[in-house]
């Protein structure tokens, strides 16, 4: 059941990627150039997110548990560390450059963009290679 609910969650997540044109790196990279032609849009697909993000999260943490589990996974971690701000700054630089992140990579990798490919199979050997470089 919990897959069956995964899977859901996961299509009505690329579905909103598609219609909010975050799938686009065209459209990204227009929002990211705020010294060029700026595209605004997308500042309104994260305020819209953010506002439902914020009210959802408000509203469930009432409960006393999620629907699908026992218990709630909420980090506890306050601290600022390398690896973070690493993480944080490749994350950024990645989406800048080519404009996309993971989520709106693996919608248009089902479109199997050479671009999108191209970014899936890096993502996926730098999940493999970081715990390798970095031993915590």
């Amino acid at each position: 059941m919990n897959a069956l609910i995964g899977l859901l969650c996961g299509l009505i997540f690329g579905v909103g990627l598609i219609i909010s044109g975050m799938a686009n790196p065209a459209k990204v990279i227009g929002f990211l150039d705020v010294t060029g032609v700026w595209d605004p849009t997308l500042a309104f697909v994260m305020g819209g997110a953010l506002g439902v993000t914020a009210l959802g999260y408000r509203l469930i943490l009432q409960r006393e548990h999620p629907i699908f589990d026992k218990q709630f996974f909420i980090p506890t971690r306050k601290d600022l560390d390398v690896s973070l701000l690493g993480g944080a700054t490749l994350f950024g630089l990645g989406w800048g450059l080519i404009g996309l992140c993971p989520g709106p990579a693996l919608v248009a990798f089902g479109g199997l963009s050479t671009q999108a490919i191209t970014f899936v199979a890096c993502l996926c050997a730098g999940l493999w290679l970081a715990p390798r470089l970095i031993k915590q």
